[in-house]
């Protein structure tokens, strides 16, 4: 089989961030199938284009086994919210381009955000090889998101076209998938889908690589963490993340000089929350910026807890961040301050968990104390959590799930 994915944020090696289709794109490859996949060429934890595409619309290169092109994304991504937009527009253009240079293959992908990813899939699926099924893929409701966050307004001419474009993708694709439940029931009650157009297979953690394992390493030594209780955020730093609520509860763990406060990761917000940091006094904190991919396993072991939080938003209570599949592979305990279907999974289902009040510093330091406080409830969080993962979310469970949903399509 032929598999085209369109996925504008699909990793250089060994850059951070979320891996999913790397990993599916590996294995399907493994299987024996033909991945191609065209993605951008920003690395996005610096920023920058790296030398060997500038000046370049369109690079093709191999990941292993994997066709890779990559396409000129507009250096505009990290300047403000609009220069981002413009960038999502401009790589609309060169993987439009790109996916009409390849052989016809046998299904398409479009994975979202951002929304615009549709296009190309649906060119290429539509109208260069008329026949050809498509996938359009929800990781994050869009435009939805950032009205709610604020980078959008309700009702402008940007938002609106935008839900244009999401109702055309979702009407034209022959299949959705959706990384959560709650999509599915989003879908359904805006009308923008029937029941079976929509499969649901989720994220989940390479078992393999994120394993449980004993927490004094070189990584915790390095960091300087030495034998301090550390809670550990692993992730992005914009609008949405709202780590703004780590300092928050620092402030009310002043008498715990036991307990750290880690953020492991960068973004568009980091630099005022270290200043921010620094103007409260705030000794325990510290941020460690952007990490290589290869290192996360021994990052996250190195901590104590993992922690996962967002905004207090409506829109964030549809959706499983990623980090916790991580977190609970490597058997360590995830202090939650985002509610909805990721409370219903960490803390009920998996039992691997306990849950703050997202952007409530009270609420997360009184979760910080009591995990601090409990070694063995940990220590059973961890051990229920890789257990959960093992169960329903292995990535080569779910690249097989993917696998079986685009042979029923060709058939």
């Amino acid at each position: 089989m032929k598999i085209l994915v369109i996925h504008q944020y699909y990793l250089m090696p060994g850059s951070p961030g979320g891996s999913r289709f790397n990993e599916f794109a590996r294995l399907w490859s493994d299987a024996g199938h033909d991945v191609t996949v065209v993605a951008g060429n920003l690395d996005y934890a610096t920023g920058q284009v790296p030398d060997r595409y500038q000046g370049r619309w369109i690079t093709r290169e191999r990941d292993g086994d994997v066709t890779v092109l990559r396409c000129h994304v507009p250096k505009s991504y990290n300047r403000s919210y609009a220069g981002r937009m413009a960038a999502f527009f401009g790589f609309t253009l060169s993987s439009t381009h790109a996916a009409l240079t390849v052989p016809r293959p046998d299904v398409v992908i479009a994975t979202s955000p951002p929304l615009v990813a549709m296009a190309p899939g649906l060119i290429a699926a539509k109208a260069r090889w008329p026949g050809v099924p498509w996938v359009f893929e929800i990781r994050d409701l869009w435009p939805e998101s950032a009205v709610t966050t604020g980078v959008l307004k309700e009702g402008a001419a940007l938002t609106r076209l935008l839900y244009g474009v999401e109702k055309v993708a979702c009407r034209t694709a022959d299949k959705i998938n959706v990384l959560t439940p709650a999509f599915r029931d989003d879908l359904l009650r805006r009308g923008l889908a029937p029941a079976d157009k929509i499969v649901f297979v989720p994220n989940g953690a390479d078992v393999e690589l994120f394993t449980p394992g004993p927490r004094d390493n070189e990584a915790r030594r390095a960091f300087g963490w030495g034998d301090r209780f550390v809670v550990m955020y692993a992730g992005a730093h914009g609008r949405a993340n709202a780590v703004g609520q780590f300092l928050d509860a620092a402030e009310r763990l002043r008498d715990r000089p036991d307990i750290l406060l880690a953020s492991v990761g960068d973004g568009p917000e980091r630099a005022g929350l270290e200043a921010e940091r620094a103007r409260r006094g705030l000794d325990n904190v510290v941020f460690h910026g952007a990490q290589p991919k290869h290192r996360m396993p021994e990052i996250v072991r190195a901590c104590d807890v993992g922690a996962a939080v967002l905004q207090d938003n409506p829109t964030f209570k549809t959706v499983y961040p990623n980090k916790v599949f991580d977190y609970m592979a490597s058997e360590r305990p995830t202090l939650l301050a985002i509610d909805g279907v990721a409370r219903t999974l960490v803390c009920d289902e998996a039992q691997a968990g306990v849950f703050a009040k997202p952007e409530d510093g009270a609420s997360l330091a009184a979760a910080i104390r009591s995990l601090a406080d409990d070694p063995e409830g940990r220590a059973a969080m961890g051990r229920r959590g890789r257990a959960w993962v093992l169960a329903n979310a292995t990535r080569e469970s779910l690249a097989q799930r993917y696998l079986d949903v685009l042979q029923g399509m060709i058939r």
